[in-house]
């Protein structure tokens, strides 16, 4: 992996997705998640502080990298969160099915290489009715925004872990069988190819 890959890169990461109107995002969204919980790239766990404790039974945190793994582990033994870390993709997520009632994913379909494998594995191990919690950036609306989230897309990608800035997140949901009644979007604070975000719960068909 080298030396910028296994030792800069997390790094810049976790700065950069721990910014405060991210955190802002992150504390919208996961006091909502209850029973037992998957999150899909856990990093440094950063969302762990905004855990329910008294609402969580589990927490599985799943991240293909381990070099944050003790950040996170140290975040969930701070807020009594019951947390057990596994190395592994979000395209081979290692539960049986039906095991999950929430999925949290925040900031990472971004990331991940192959997003249809991973959300039909989502759908796999969220339990019948169980939710899906979820905060992205993605594809701007605004013509000049996607201009330039498309030109600068193979040069971030190599720079933020193979980050893409044009994610069409809504599609990709509503393809892997996802729908939403309570999305929401907007311009975070920030630099613009990069703050389009978009959040809320949705369900398999």
């Amino acid at each position: 992996m080298g030396f910028y890959n296994t030792y800069i890169m997390p790094t810049m990461v976790h700065l950069a997705c721990g910014q405060k109107p991210t955190m802002k995002q992150r504390a919208k969204l996961i006091p909502r998640a209850s029973g037992r919980v998957l999150e899909i790239g856990i990093g440094s766990g950063l969302n762990i502080p905004f855990y329910d404790a008294s609402k969580v039974d589990h927490l599985w945190g799943i991240d293909p990298s381990s070099e944050m793994w003790s950040i996170a582990q140290k975040n969930a033994g701070g807020h009594h969160i019951d947390a057990e870390f596994m190395q592994a993709g979000a395209e081979s997520i290692p539960l049986e099915n039906d095991s999950a009632d929430t999925v949290v994913i925040t900031y990472t379909l971004c990331t991940v290489p192959d997003v249809a494998t991973a959300l039909q594995e989502i759908k796999r191990v969220l339990k019948p009715g169980g939710e899906l919690l979820f905060c992205e950036h993605g594809e701007a609306p605004d013509a000049s925004v996607a201009r330039w989230q498309n030109r600068l897309n193979p040069i971030w990608g190599m720079l933020g872990g193979g980050c893409h800035l044009n994610r069409p997140i809504p599609q990709l949901l509503a393809n892997s069988g996802f729908t939403s009644s309570d999305l929401q979007t907007m311009y975070i604070p920030g630099w613009k190819p990069a703050s389009f975000n978009y959040w809320g719960s949705a369900h398999s068909d």
